[in-house]
């Protein structure tokens, strides 16, 4: 008689419910190992008479000095508990500028500049076009007035009203949200990485709200995408030692002072992919702020590979070889920014993740050290720790590794595609518009957590996770109020102009 095959168990039992368990027990273990100890301690003393318990009591011979020094130590403890922990810092609420129509630039517009502009340059052209097709961008994008000049002529008065434009309009609308006062702002730090004029930005807005004279003001320049977590990681620290404060944070960069004109093509791709954008964020450390707050600041983790020349040199504003000033964009850049955000998540790891994905990395990472070096290493599921992810929009190219790497879906990554399609790379203020656009999809829930990952000059990798406070209904001051209903749109790989 042959012997009966073993059922196939690999695809009888379905591993997701099985990680799933996995996942649970671990990330409980505490509580599944204390409510049958507590229980069994509550059975035990409801099995003892009143007499019985009585003479437990007594038999701890407590006096009064000894009740009175022990509740003395407690209260001690608790205070010294609740002064030396760090302060919640919460975000108020934040706004988006919005470009005009009439500054839009769609890729009829771009190229048809590009050819009257480069007119026998043929070569800058085709590039320019080539690159418009793979980028991800839409047709509303828009720039500065300054760049639709032919050819564009950008003054420093023309730097300065860009800058006018994009910071006052998102401080107003943040001012008439949340009803707070400019006297009111105790911090003011704000980063923009290529125009830097005298007096700073700063003062501008200073002066043009008038605020305080004992204000605190930062101006943070150079830094590239990455320096709105810098710029919030800064007001994070100040808020730790001036209590009862507000600090107002403002991530823009302002195109039209970068403009190349040149033909070099690693200095080329600003032009391709840069578009307006400034968003202005009000953190409090103030209690009574607590329930109207959106979120609550988590974590900062900041990573600088700045010692390494490669990665110094990956984003670098010089002269090209005809004299003409731009930034370049290394060749090496996507693998720089991968090494970045390895050493990132492995400091933010262990800050986030639950202790089931954290006991799989140790696990394979001891297996690889003792067994097998060519085991495959465990990549972290950080959709266990994160509901949102809000990936700098700096291309598609940034988009689609972070996907993979990561192992996350294509919605995990909507909100930075559509941000891409409808805005461009904004820089360093792309995250608020991503984290906008989940608002107003209406996904952002009461205890969601979001993650924030930024790429900058230097070369720098920075993350910062926050935790919702309150379930978020769309803003009908969001850049995405008039359009959302059109998001998520299919991105083709190549777009044929």
């Amino acid at each position: 008689m042959p012997p009966t095959a073993l059922p196939n168990f690999s695809n009888s039992v379905k591993l997701k419910y099985v990680k799933l368990g996995y996942q649970y027990l671990v990330n409980h273990i505490l509580t599944l190992l204390l409510i049958p100890i507590m229980a069994a301690i509550v059975l035990e003393i409801l099995r003892l008479g009143p007499d019985e318990i009585l003479g437990l009591w007594n038999s701890l011979e407590l006096d009064l000095v000894q009740i009175l020094c022990s509740g003395f130590l407690i209260i001690f403890v608790a205070t010294v508990f609740f002064v030396s922990r760090p302060r919640h810092i919460y975000l108020v609420d934040y706004s988006c500028f919005k470009p005009p129509v009439t500054c839009r630039a769609p890729f009829s517009t771009f190229m048809e500049h590009s050819r009257l502009i480069n007119g026998s340059n043929t070569k800058v052209v085709d590039f320019e076009m080539r690159i418009l097709e793979r980028s991800g961008l839409g047709e509303e994008t828009c720039l500065p007035p300054a760049i639709h000049y032919i050819p564009p002529t950008p003054t420093m008065a023309d730097c300065r009203a860009e800058a006018e434009l994009v910071i006052f309009s998102a401080i107003d609308s943040l001012l008439k949200k949340t009803g707070i006062k400019p006297k009111d702002i105790d911090i003011l730090i704000l980063n923009c990485s290529m125009f830097s004029p005298t007096p700073s930005l700063t003062a501008m807005i200073v002066n043009k709200y008038k605020m305080r004279g004992n204000i605190r003001s930062f101006n943070l320049s150079g830094m590239g995408c990455s320096a709105g977590l810098i710029s919030i990681d800064l007001a994070r620290d100040l808020l730790q030692v001036h209590p009862n404060s507000y600090a107002l944070v403002v991530s823009t960069e302002i195109i039209t002072p970068s403009y190349y004109s040149g033909s070099q093509r690693s200095m080329l791709l600003p032009n391709c992919l840069f578009r307006m954008g400034s968003a202005a964020i009000l953190l409090s450390n103030r209690r009574k702020d607590s329930w109207r707050a959106k979120y609550r600041l988590a974590h900062v983790v900041r990573t600088h590979k700045g010692a390494d020349d490669r990665a110094y040199r990956c984003v670098y504003e010089e002269e090209d070889p005809q004299g003409i000033r731009g930034v370049s964009l290394s060749k090496e850049l996507m693998v720089i920014a991968g090494e970045a955000l390895k050493s990132n998540i492995t400091t933010i790891g262990p800050l986030v993740l639950p202790a089931s994905e954290q006991l799989l990395f140790l696990f394979t990472l001891v297996g690889r050290k003792l067994f097998n070096p060519k085991w495959k290493p465990y990549i972290p599921d950080f959709k266990q720790a994160f509901e949102h992810f809000c990936i700098h929009a700096g291309g598609r190219a940034v988009i689609d590794e972070l996907q993979k790497n990561l192992q996350l879906s294509a919605e995990h990554v909507e909100a930075s595609r559509m941000t891409l399609h409808r805005f461009g790379n904004t820089s360093s203020s792309s995250l608020w518009y991503e984290l906008s656009y989940i608002e107003s999809k209406g996904r952002m829930k009461k205890g969601d957590r979001v993650w924030q990952i930024a790429f900058g000059s230097g070369f720098k990798c920075n993350s910062a996770v926050w935790k919702c406070n309150r379930t978020i209904k769309p803003d009908p001051e969001s850049p995405w109020f008039d359009c959302i209903n059109r998001y998520p749109v299919h991105i083709p790989e190549i777009v044929k102009l």
